[in-house]
């Protein structure tokens, strides 16, 4: 793929950050259906070699994963594993010595488990060091994990065909915590200089041989999203930090929350060699909006009593265990409650494994599967869908419905990757 980029192709890859089931159902038939290959991406928060929050190590995420490709006869030759924001994020409260250990354990457990794109971050501050790190002690990190990266890839498959992702200037993970109303755009020299600490450090632990396979670089090129609102692409302010890349052969740019941009941004910055484009939040915020136009049609066509409660027992467990929630939304208690349904964040994305939450979801399902969902309804909640089964492209059952309304994301993130060559 970043040869065919480097070729003047203006073609990218979209990688899926999620671990929910249905998300994930969505994107492997999606790929499927256009023969693409899927990138698959878990986060250090998510999985980890302690469990992460999901409570997958990352052999369990190769499992999940690989178990729902074979149920779907998806090709396990055209699926793609990546380990996002690996280094000492999970453990930035300890010292550097102690927190660069368990990134050696969480490098070796992705390696292990056949991740083959590796984004190696060390940007984040240990309890011991100085804020921020410089850009020889983040790179010198870095390089430290990619020798344990190589050689535990060595071990288990006879040879090393890892790529990697590197960067300091990394969004935090799942979108910002404060209200944002714009951002700086790396800097070019940011940019070259975070390069060269890297050739560096590489180069001092004699890994200068795999300087190719280092495939994208992670910048800010003015793209970020917070609770109710997007920053929008603008091309003019990336024009000298696109350029850059230019002059090297074997690299593009990652750009991380990408979510909620808009088809044309997608594309644009795929053009601009932000290559690869990380979709998170954006995928679950389709499923909970499909959900809650389920739970609305559920309560116009059956008694209270039968209804599954899914939007009141989401918001009752949210109240309970607010540890995902809590230190992200604020305001008053209306504002709160807006924040925990509708943030474009999508703390609630933590909660959908929750057996209460679950047992509704499951109940949902059921009562919508009996009997087909009158077309008023879908037309008045999933409007999108109404238009497909109508013209009989969808079926009107509640899993093929909210599948749909997420797979309309993936699209927009496959024809922005789509290849096409710059005039």
């Amino acid at each position: 793929m970043v040869e065919q980029h480097k070729r003047g192709n203006a073609n990218g890859i979209y990688a899926v950050c999620s671990a929910h089931p249905l998300v994930l159902e969505s994107a492997l038939r999606f790929a499927q259906q256009n023969q693409t290959p899927l990138l698959i991406e878990a986060t250090s928060n998510q999985v980890d070699q302690y469990g992460g929050y999901t409570g997958m190590t990352p052999a369990d995420f190769r499992g999940f994963v690989c178990r729902l490709a074979d149920q779907l006869n998806f090709p396990s030759s055209m699926l793609i594993l990546g380990g996002d924001h690996l280094g000492p994020n999970r453990w930035q409260t300890l010292p550097a010595a102690e927190a660069m250990a368990h990134a050696d354990d969480l490098i070796k457990s992705y390696v292990a488990a056949g991740f083959k794109k590796i984004h190696l971050d060390c940007s984040m501050s240990c309890a011991d060091d100085p804020i921020p790190l410089t850009d020889a002690i983040v790179a010198t990190r870095a390089a430290r994990l990619a020798k344990i990266a190589e050689e535990t890839c060595r071990e288990h498959f006879g040879e090393s065909d890892l790529v990697y992702v590197i960067g300091t200037e990394v969004p935090v993970p799942g979108g910002a915590h404060e209200t944002l109303t714009e951002l700086a755009v790396t800097t070019p020299k940011a940019a070259q200089d975070t390069l060269q600490a890297h050739q560096d450090a590489f180069a001092a632990l004699g890994l200068s041989d795999i300087w190719p396979r280092i495939i994208a670089l992670v910048v800010q090129p003015g793209v970020e999203f917070d609770h109710t609102n997007v920053i929008d692409y603008q091309p003019q302010k990336a024009v000298a930090l696109s350029k850059m890349v230019e002059a090297y052969d074997t690299l593009i740019y990652e750009a991380h929350s990408t979510d909620y941009q808009t088809p044309h941004a997608l594309r644009q910055l795929v053009i601009d060699h932000f290559a690869i484009l990380k979709v998170g939040p954006a995928l679950t915020f389709a499923l909970r909006e499909a959900l809650f136009s389920l739970a609305a049609v559920e309560e116009e066509l059956l008694p209270a009593k039968a209804c599954s409660g899914l939007r009141h027992v989401l918001e009752n467990v949210m109240l309970d265990r607010p540890e995902y929630w809590q230190s992200h939304y604020h305001g008053d208690g209306n504002a709160r409650r807006l924040a925990r349904g509708y943030s474009y964040s999508d703390r609630v994305r933590y909660y959908w494994p929750d057996k209460h939450i679950d047992s509704a979801f499951e109940s949902l399902v059921r009562n919508l599967a009996d009997d087909p969902i009158p077309l008023p309804l879908i037309s008045q909640y999933l409007p999108l869908q109404y238009a497909k089964v109508r013209e009989g492209t969808l079926k009107a059952t509640p899993r093929e419905l909210i599948i749909d309304h997420i797979q309309d994301i993936l699209r927009q993130y496959h024809d922005a990757c789509q290849s096409r060559h710059n005039p």
